[in-house]
């Protein structure tokens, strides 16, 4: 009895998680919390927990129960969705680090490579040209007046 409400709570909190992280949109990181997730519950109704404590003593029974008790089958379906669940996110991780990778390429031509550091990032603006002249001293002092206007 205690062994079911650990599991269920261990489940229910790891869902919760999952709900938390999908709402910030990382969906990726909430799909795979929610197969660890539903690992506790899976392992429980599938017998396996029990079995694991009475190793010697409740093979047998585990075994007979295997066959018998559609919970057993139950359990032994969670766990295949959590396998399921896992291995979606992990093939959806790996299509879109080559989605990125394909963005990052089409900006260049066909056939030829370039270098990351050739490839202006977000955080690499090219500085911008000063103005010459008139313009580049009149803008300082609208600045400067601004600032002044401001106790600055």
């Amino acid at each position: 009895m205690l062994t079911a409400t650990v599991c269920v709570a261990l489940s229910g909190a790891g869902l919760a998680v999952a709900l938390l992280t999908a709402w910030r949109r990382r969906f990726l990181r909430a799909v795979r919390v929610a197969a660890v997730s539903l690992l506790p519950v899976g392992l429980y109704l599938a017998g396996l927990i029990t079995m694991f404590r009475k190793i010697g003593e409740a093979v047998g029974d585990w075994a007979t129960g295997l066959v018998l008790k559609p919970s057993v089958w139950l359990g032994f379906a969670v766990l295949a969705l959590a396998v399921l669940l896992y291995l979606i996110a992990r093939l959806a991780s790996g299509r879109s680090g080559r989605r990125a990778e394909r963005k990052a390429a089409a900006g260049t031509e066909p056939g030829t490579a370039v270098a990351p550091a050739a490839q202006p990032g977000p955080r690499q603006v090219e500085p911008k040209k000063a103005k010459a002249g008139k313009n580049a001293s009149s803008e300082f002092d609208d600045i400067e007046a601004i600032l002044r206007k401001h106790g600055i």
